[in-house]
């Protein structure tokens, strides 16, 4: 690997952006909008760019970055979002530009950029988002980057890329690691920390590539000595593949934080004039997630819910693949300017020819060109599924603030104006796993072979112990009747000798008897040998009655064994059974076989039909978020320099303690004017955290609960909403009774405007899951629902977005575990209210009352109170015509794992 003019990175972070500040404020508690409106053109005060470019569906000709897959693949049309971030002023231009002005001016309220031209006359561009020098990381992440990894999460193609001036924050947007502080992670960090809290272990995999475009060779940051990686383009899709690359299996954070620091040690990087530690290469991370849907069935499944066990497990589980590019481009530069000489000069060429080259490819794109340039560097190459192509595509072009660089810094701009009129056609990619399939069902087979065997085994013991216990009674029925025979025999002769004695000796006794006495003694021995014949009978039927057992016997064995003989025949039976198990085991392969080439052929006609369907599909209707802080800023914004001036310098010669003392002043007008300066530096967060160390918060509540004034309530109820956007502050306010000195102030408020100011610092203090419970005990919600009878629009949309805050929450403590039980919501009779707005005219309430219901759905104890109240047949319609996929998305994966939600759908004949 060629060293040159450039040096190995050693693992330190480069042009840490100053000013820098981080928020714990929740997402719906923002005052800027996280969605942008991708229907608000972009504009210039002197013909526009992006003036008549056409919003919508962009077909991709043949030579586009993406045009492989555009051709036979149906998808969602997804414009390339563009994101503009200012860094600071650093040392040098401090000094050196100290009596100039920045070149550029941005008002993120208006998502613009102004870029002056000279004292007098400025350009003005319109992007996605606006970032100033003081947005934090965290917030670059969520409006430029969090889209992209959720539709990465879901099966689709991303790409997050930052594009600029050298010098300008690139790698520390992209790359930072964060170590010594975690609020400065950049978005390679956060990123991953989604995709591992969202993917199961056991069945997802997440694998990364790392590596680094140097002088036109593409070398891996991983295995330094593989530096010439070939790309490979599938010829029918067009999907690039770097079979050469690293790919390393993530399980933890911390694997991938090492994984990030081994890559950067082997970066390129140079000392030049306008950067100390300029990268010499275009950084690319690969991340490819593949994940397993569960609780869906197959799109070709029966659903008459009669199929059988066995159908039920050939249905092979579903996977969807995505894939997300972070391209950290090295800086454009001015040779003149940097200062580059010898190596570092041609690797400044080589670094401005591929820039070049991806601006031309998205210029021809931008300008729907029949023939786009991909071919004319790798760089290109490689993103051609980024621009025109299948994936989701977020560019944050980086600029400085001056006026030295002001041809670079409009250029950039020019770039990305560009590319946000570049249309991308984003398609799911999923598919069935039928090696997953195959393996259970091999499991389930080895399990019937292993049940079969252990019966037959328990069978044939079986046997063998009745056979035992057979043998066992004969041979002791044999020995009794021997001995018994035996015994009868001994005592017969016995009987029979000693009446033959006696006999005998009365017959010689008789021989001496003379006369009628001889003949006596004949009949009475004629008497006792009819006896003995009587009883020589008896013997006779006895044997015979033995022999009869013996008999018996005999015919007991000869059953016992023609049942050993059946089973032997039921053992032969099911050695057949087990080889027609074999046989049914390979007439499943051949039947799962003929199912893959029916699923090609099914796959080619969902597609056709898809693309039939999706001619006409509609357009995405953004959301964003509504906040009485958002407003109070943008009064303050819309009152002028002079207001502000005048504020500031109040400030500074009067004192903050001074200003608070004011509020318990015996004039009224005072207290009024005292209280609206105090609301106006709250409006300011750099502000907050003093006005509080000073007790202006525990003042501004006395003020909210000793006044009678409307005005006065008004203005400290937003003072206060100013206050509640700090987690810290929150906790502050709900410990000195807070909520119930605003639930009075709302009880006996008449202007809508005071409603709709205490309505949005109870909303505020809604999104922290700490104070759920107190905030409910103190009366919030029921603060909250008595507002409502005000009506005004402005003051429900508050409401609403307190609640959605509330159920938000809640949703996530259930997930976590910490909280069972029904909703508090539902508890304090909020539901029916939420059903009833849910399909409000008003898009700010109905976006909110949308998403209360669908946090409210994800438990499944709020399930039966929920379709009582008739919330099912919104949720349905919900998971069908909401504007915003995300709330779509939500309600209808709750509609397909709520047993509930399913068992009404059938119960009300609801066809889902």
């Amino acid at each position: 690997m060629a060293s040159g003019g450039g040096n190995n990175r050693n693992g330190t972070h480069r042009n840490s952006l100053k000013g820098t500040t981080t928020t714990s404020t929740a997402s719906t508690d923002k005052p800027l909008s996280v969605n942008s409106n991708p229907s608000k053109p972009a504009f210039k005060n002197k013909s526009s760019p992006l003036t008549g470019a056409s919003s919508g569906l962009r077909k991709s000709s043949p030579g586009s970055l993406g045009g492989g897959a555009a051709k036979d693949d149906a998808g969602v049309p997804g414009r390339v979002r563009v994101a503009v971030r200012l860094r600071p002023r650093n040392a040098e231009e401090s000094v050196a530009d100290a009596d100039f002005a920045d070149c550029v001016e941005l008002q993120p309220e208006l998502k613009r950029l102004k870029l002056r031209k000279n004292n007098w006359d400025t350009d003005t561009y319109e992007f996605d988002e606006v970032l100033t020098e003081f947005a934090s990381q965290k917030r670059v992440y969520e409006v430029a980057a969090k889209p992209v990894v959720e539709g990465v999460l879901d099966g689709y193609n991303g790409t997050i890329m930052a594009y600029g001036q050298t010098g300008t924050g690139k790698t520390y947007t992209l790359g930072r690691l964060g170590e010594e502080d975690t609020a400065n992670r950049g978005i390679m960090v956060r990123a991953m920390e989604d995709i591992l809290a969202e993917v199961s272990p056991e069945i997802d995999s997440v694998l990364v590539s790392y590596l680094q475009l140097y002088m036109e060779s593409l070398q891996d940051l991983l295995d330094p000595t593989n530096d010439n990686i070939s790309i490979v383009e599938e010829p029918k899709s067009g999907d690039v593949s770097l079979p050469g690359a690293t790919l390393v299996e993530i399980r933890d954070q911390q694997s991938f934080l090492e994984l990030l620091r081994l890559g950067e040690a082997h970066r390129h990087a140079a000392n030049t004039k306008l950067n100390t530690e300029s990268s010499r290469s275009h950084a690319l991370l690969m991340v490819h997630v593949k994940r397993t849907v569960k609780g869906r069935e197959p799109a070709h499944s029966s659903d008459n819910g009669n199929s059988t066990s066995m159908a039920r497990s050939l249905r092979p589980p579903l996977v969807r693949k995505g894939k997300l590019v972070v391209v950290d481009l090295a800086g454009s530069e001015r040779i003149d300017k940097s200062g580059s000489d010898g190596h570092t000069r041609e690797e400044a060429k080589s670094i401005n020819l591929s820039l070049s080259a991806l601006g031309k490819c998205i210029n021809a794109l931008a300008e729907n060109s029949a023939h786009v340039p991909v071919r004319d560097s790798k760089l290109t190459r490689l993103l051609r599924d980024s621009f025109g192509g299948t994936a989701r595509t977020s560019l944050v072009i980086t600029v400085g603030p001056s006026p030295r660089h002001r041809g670079e810094t409009a250029s950039t701009i020019m770039f990305g104006q560009r590319a946000m009129k570049v249309e991308n056609m984003l398609k799911l990619k999923e598919e069935f796993d039928y090696k997953s399939l195959a393996r259970r069902l091999d499991i389930q087979l080895d399990k019937l072979i292993m049940e079969h065997e252990r019966k037959q085994k328990a069978f044939e013991v079986e046997i063998e112990r009745i056979t035992a216990e057979a043998q066992n009674r004969i041979s002791e029925a044999e020995r009794n009747y021997a001995d018994a025979v035996e015994k009868e025999r001994l005592k017969y002769q016995k009987d029979y000798m000693e009446s033959i004695k006696k006999l005998e000796e009365k017959w010689m006794m008789n021989q001496q008897n003379q006369g009628n006495e001889r003949k006596e003694q004949m009949v009475h021995i004629a008497e006792e040998v009819a006896e003995v014949k009587k009883l020589l009978s008896k013997e006779t039927s006895l044997r015979k009655a033995a022999e009869e057992e013996v008999d018996n016997l005999k015919s007991q064995l000869a059953q016992l064994k023609m049942s050993e003989a059946l089973a032997n025949s039921e053992i032969l039976k099911l050695q057949k059974m087990v080889e027609d198990e074999v046989c049914q085991k390979e007439k499943l392969e051949g039947e799962i076989s003929m199912l893959q080439s029916q699923l090609l052929h099914l796959s080619f006609e969902a597609d056709e039909t898809r693309k039939r369907l999706d001619r006409g599909g509609p357009g995405k209707v953004p959301g964003g978020l509504d906040s009485p802080v958002s407003q109070v800023r943008s009064q303050l914004k819309d009152s002028g320099n002079g207001e502000k001036a005048s504020v500031a310098k109040l400030f500074e010669q009067v004192g903050l303690q001074k200003i608070l003392s004011l509020l318990e002043a015996e004039d009224a007008d005072v207290r009024i004017h005292a209280v609206k300066v105090v609301a106006n530096l709250a409006a300011e967060e750099t502000n907050q955290q003093k006005i509080v160390e000073a007790g202006g918060l525990k003042s501004l509540l006395m003020l909210l609960g000793s006044s009678e004034d409307e005005t006065i309530h008004r203005v400290a109820a937003g003072a206060i909403a100013n206050l509640a956007m700090n987690e810290k502050n929150q906790e502050l306010i709900m410990s000195q009774g807070g909520i119930s000195l605003l639930s009075t102030t709302a009880s006996h408020a008449k202007d809508p405007q005071t409603l709709r100011m205490v309505a949005g610092a109870i909303a505020n203090l809604c999104g922290n899951d700490k104070l759920q419970t107190k905030l409910r005990g103190e009366g919030g919600i029921k603060a909250l629902l008595e507002i409502v009878k005000c009506g005004h629009p402005d003051v429900l949309a508050q409401v609403a977005r307190g609640i959605a805050n509330f159920a938000k929450c809640e949703s996530r403590a259930s997930t976590q575990g910490s909280k069972t039980g029904r909703s508090l919501l539902i508890e304090d009779g909020a539901l029916p209210w939420i059903v009833q707005n849910a399909n409000s005219d008003a898009s700010p309430i109905r976006r909110h009352t949308e998403l209360a219901l669908c946090h409210l759905a994800q438990h499944e104890v709020n399930a039966k109170d929920m379709i009582s109240e008739g919330a099912l047949w919104e949720l349905v319609r919900i998971s069908q015509d909401c504007p915003r996929e995300d709330i779509r998305t939500l309600a209808h994966r709750t509609l397909a794992s709520s047993p509930d939600f399913i068992a009404g759908l059938k119960r009300l004949q609801i066809d889902y």
